[in-house]
């Protein structure tokens, strides 16, 4: 693993660094999980496009810099060190994209990449069901094939960023007579689709996070299946693969959120404040050793789960020690939302008690638990 950067390298992260400067709002934007907020953060999506900053690691043709994986962790550490604001097209960006780019059409590339990198569509997920949360398999929602596309319907729940979003992704059940892994189809569709209703949840604060969507025979074309007919297990295994390695939670947020918390009043007291930086750093080598490894050919395959573990378990550790720090002020300052989407790490991305399962079974070997 070389931490050495190259000129080339050096030269991009003095350019982000300087336009964050002259770029970044001076005061916060209203929060993304209202509708004033995210039209605000769709905006500044706009603007990172404008400047190609949007999704640097992309190949120019869908609005990228083409730029290395390791300056995509340059950047991002750049951005988050800036107090840049949240990215609403995360889903897209750092989740859905990745997967087209693997298994996408040319024709699903182009017709997608370039909208969703200008901020022009924002994606949410459709994964979850009532009775089908970690347990994706056992989703219920279903696919009926018909001339020219497919009919959906069922019931998706606890969808990130649908109450506001353009369009969705997620697994149904196009062969109900298949093995529970089985059967199950990948599919793109627009969020405004006749059939479709889409009735926002309340975060603990209110704040409609998430959405409950009910399809009724909402029509999707052939040419918006993502990996072939009957592959969306696999499929979305590449999806779950980015959420819980490499491009969802990456180090910048994590070495920024340490910063803030050693500023904090008698922060170098307290034992907890040195081991979150100290963590945070392990967290920054620990992604420059997978970009390695990225890089000559590598992939991130279930050890994904074990960062997803580190990550989650981490931001809340942070957020509850900046909490203490705080007191009773703490309620009135900027760490609240941080602190309350901290809580929902352990949950989304597979729960954590999944993860330990995956780790168990797939890294050290240990006998699959009885159920």
């Amino acid at each position: 693993m070389d931490l050495d950067l190259s000129a080339a390298d050096v030269e991009f992260r003095d350019e982000v660094r300087e336009w964050l400067r002259e770029h970044v709002p001076r005061e916060p934007l209203p929060s993304l999980e209202t509708e004033e907020g995210f039209a605000a953060h769709r905006r500044w999506e706009q603007e990172l496009h404008e400047a190609r900053l949007s999704v640097v690691s992309w190949p120019e043709e869908f609005g990228g810099r083409g730029a290395s994986l390791l300056q995509w962790v340059l950047f991002e550490e750049e951005y988050y060190a800036a107090g840049a604001p949240g990215r609403v097209s995360q889903n897209g960006i750092f989740l859905l994209a990745p997967t087209l780019f693997e298994h996408g059409t040319p024709d699903q590339q182009q017709r997608y990449l370039p909208r969703m990198a200008a901020g022009t569509d924002i994606w949410a997920q459709a994964w979850s069901e009532p009775e089908a949360g970690s347990d994706l398999a056992s989703i219920r929602s279903t696919a009926r094939r018909v001339d020219g596309g497919w009919l959906l319907s069922g019931q998706k729940t606890w969808s990130s960023r649908a109450a506001f979003a353009d369009r969705a992704f997620g697994l149904f059940r196009s062969d109900p007579e298949a093995q529970r892994h089985r059967g199950l189809t990948y599919f793109l569709f627009p969020l405004d689709a006749d059939g479709v209703t889409v009735r926002p949840i309340g975060r603990i604060d209110g704040k409609p996070a998430f959405a409950e969507l009910f399809l009724d025979e909402v029509f999707v074309p052939d040419e918006d299946v993502l990996g072939g007919v009957g592959e969306g297990w696999r499929v979305a295994m590449s999806t779950a693969s980015n959420e819980r390695g490499l491009t969802l939670r990456s180090p910048g947020r994590f070495l920024a959120t340490a910063q803030k918390l050693a500023e904090l009043p008698d922060a170098l007291d307290d034992d907890r404040v040195v081991d979150a930086w100290i963590a945070a750093q392990a967290y920054r080598l620990a992604t420059f050793e997978t970009v390695t490894k990225v890089t000559g050919g590598g992939s991130l395959g279930a050890e994904a789960s074990l960062n997803k573990l580190f990550w989650s378990e981490l931001d809340i550790e942070m957020h509850e020690t900046a909490w203490d720090l705080l007191g009773p002020e703490a309620e009135l300052s900027s760490w609240v939302e941080g602190y309350l989407f901290s809580l929902a790490g352990p949950i989304y991305a597979g729960t954590n008690e999944i993860q330990r399962n995956v780790a168990a079974e797939r890294l050290l070997g240990l006998p699959r638990g009885s159920r």
